[in-house]
């Protein structure tokens, strides 16, 4: 007797294992395509305005009217926009204009970065911000070198803004706006 429940235990056992082995379907959780991009190759850009700058080989860099730029990444469907003013009085209000920009994507914003630019040996001076979350622009800044020239730039994608999805172009392209500020020169 104790055989046979031993034996039937066993099979019991057995059978619940081979059973109750099966691997549940799950669903994929969603997920965004892995996107590498080449390392940038930065080249002096000198157009007909009163500054020039280092920018991506790879993006493309129209002049429009009044001396604005628009740097085009057409594999990322993102464009820089820079914008020139002339300093004449208004320093008070370039700024405030600027900030304004900026402090719009509040409401959509998780978090907005400062980080002061100074580079008195090129007369350059301002401030790069970082606005993370699902704001229409990620990147943005300002400089100026107080008496006679103001640029403002910023970065657009051409997509609905979701942060965790253009990650990583908006990531490239911050690097190449600081990189573009950073190298700004007068003429």
């Amino acid at each position: 007797m104790l055989k046979k429940i031993t034996v039937i235990g066993l099979l019991f056992v057995f059978f619940f294992s081979v059973v109750g082995c099966k691997n549940d379907v799950l669903p994929k959780p969603s997920s965004y395509l892995r996107l590498d991009y080449p390392e940038a190759d930065y080249i002096t850009y000198k157009g007909n305005c009163p500054f020039e700058f280092d920018m991506n080989s790879k993006a493309i860099v129209k002049e429009d009217k009044d001396c604005g730029y628009s740097i085009t990444y057409p594999k990322m469907k993102a464009t820089i926009y820079l914008t020139y003013k002339p300093v004449s009085n208004n320093m008070n209000k370039l700024l405030r204009d600027a900030q304004k920009l900026t402090y719009e994507h509040v409401i959509k914003a998780d978090d907005i970065l400062e980080q002061p630019y100074i580079n008195p040996d090129k007369k350059v001076y301002g401030m790069f911000y970082q606005v993370d979350g699902n704001a229409a622009t990620n990147s943005q800044f300002y400089a100026t070198d107080s008496i006679k020239h103001f640029v403002t730039g910023s970065v657009y994608f051409y997509a609905k803004p979701n942060f965790d999805s253009i990650m990583p172009a908006a990531s490239y392209i911050k690097n190449d706006m600081q990189r573009l500020m950073e190298t700004l020169k007068w003429k």
